[in-house]
């Protein structure tokens, strides 16, 4: 039987893992990580880099190397969300036709969806390679706040990427699995008297990423998940960190120096 991957397609890194055994794997790239930046480039010649490759070069092409796109799938160009992005990428984001935002590498156009893919199509390839066997099917995990428009477009990447979505799953919940939570009195030391009775449980999931900061409150019943209510800041993960800092640089050297790096966008990178 062909074998089922796990995808988190993460705002900042991805990974993927595969059942061995009973036990989840986390499958290491071809540079020996088991994370790979979520990050396309394209060269002057059109070449596409994807991954550790792509985050390598990003300096020296900033303005085709997207990042971070997880937070303009299924989303508006006027929303508040993209505006926020338009204003710390180096690369072009734009409107489509019907006013999703999109973003323009070397001339050409693509949507969300399709950057997507060819970072779902490098963690197929990582499992491909370890598992000397080809693979069709993946279970894919996204924020609980995603609405349709976005879980779609999700789908709809992976399709691209030539996976078979059997599954859209929300990360917390993927995250109660992973740590037992579903195993009414089950070995994981955080199951409470009424999970291990096979009562209804009520579980908090902090999710601070690369791109985002949620917390989903999950309520347990019968070894099924429900989501009961989500919330989060989409701009307050890692890469917000990070500008934090840049600006806080910039800032200081343009005091000292009269010149703005945050106008520069190779200085940006």
């Amino acid at each position: 039987m062909a074998k089922v991957i796990g995808i988190d397609l993460g705002t900042t890194n991805s990974c993927v893992a595969v059942m061995e055994g009973g036990e989840p794997v986390v499958i290491p790239n071809s540079e020996g990580s088991r994370t790979t930046p979520s990050m396309v480039g394209f060269t002057e010649s059109g070449e596409r880099l994807v991954g550790q490759i792509a985050k390598r070069q990003a300096i020296t092409n900033p303005e085709a190397t997207v990042f971070a796109v997880k937070r303009l799938i299924g989303r508006k160009f006027d929303s508040d969300e993209v505006r926020k992005s338009v204003s710390v990428s180096a690369y072009h984001i734009v409107a489509s036709e019907n006013g999703d935002a999109w973003v323009e590498l070397r001339g050409k156009r693509y949507s969300p969806a399709e950057i997507s893919a060819m970072i779902l199509a490098k963690m197929k390839q990582t499992a491909e390679d370890y598992l000397g066997e080809q693979v069709t099917e993946a279970v894919i995990t996204v924020p609980a706040y995603f609405n349709d428009g976005q879980r779609q477009a999700t789908k709809d990447a992976g399709r691209i990427a030539g996976l078979n979505v059997l599954r859209i799953i929300n990360e917390p919940t993927a995250a109660a699995l992973a740590y037992g939570l579903d195993k009414a009195g089950g070995s994981s030391t955080t199951a409470g008297p009424a999970m291990r009775t096979g009562g209804a449980e009520k579980v908090a999931v902090y999710d601070l990423g690369g791109g985002t900061f949620d917390i989903s409150v999950l309520e347990l019943t019968s070894g099924v998940f429900e989501v009961k209510a989500t919330n989060g800041d989409t701009f307050l993960g890692g890469e917000d960190f990070d500008q934090r800092i840049v600006d806080f640089l910039a800032e200081n050297f343009r005091k000292t120096t009269n010149i703005d790096l945050r106008k520069d966008r190779m200085a940006l990178q």
